[in-house]
């Protein structure tokens, strides 16, 4: 399922919106909790990228790993394959940052959105949540770039 896709490999496709969304909704998460002017504006494109952009991370995942059998069942060598593997072991490390992302930006949503069930907890609840979110931005953002960069890198290289 996650091998090809018109007969080309399905990572190759999937991870170009990966690049664009996981910083995305690292800065517009970052940006709702850090400044309250842009809640009633981003708040929807919030929601809608911490919903879409763990699934594409998933699926870039999961097509990566479909390649990286691909490529051991053609016998690449040991070291193109250490390199193959730690740039899997950083998607993996990306993969949880983003779900983690995901969940902090939307249980920011929900304990800023003025329900009366939200409007009793504690006025510093929404900035721990915040920085709940910076923090995991920050590490996400961190890793798409790691994760990128070691894919360009064997890429550019001819390893892959």
């Amino acid at each position: 399922m996650f091998r090809e896709v018109n007969g080309l490999p399905g990572h190759v496709l999937v991870i170009h919106a990966v690049v664009v969304l996981v910083p995305l909704l690292a800065l517009l998460s970052v940006g709702y909790g850090v400044l309250p002017s842009w809640r009633s504006r981003f708040g929807w494109a919030v929601a809608v990228l911490a919903v879409l952009t763990p699934i594409v991370t998933f699926v870039a995942t999961e097509s990566g790993e479909a390649l990286e059998e691909v490529l051991r069942s053609r016998g690449y060598p040991p070291e193109s394959l250490q390199k193959i593997q730690e740039h899997s072991e950083y998607g993996e490390t990306l993969l949880w940052l983003t779900i983690g992302l995901a969940v902090a930006a939307l249980v920011l949503l929900l304990v800023t959105s003025g329900l009366e069930r939200v409007r009793v907890l504690p006025s510093w609840l929404v900035w721990v949540l915040t920085g709940g979110v910076v923090v995991l931005a920050v590490f996400a953002l961190v890793y798409v770039y790691l994760t990128g960069d070691s894919g360009a890198r064997m890429v550019w290289s001819d390893i892959v």
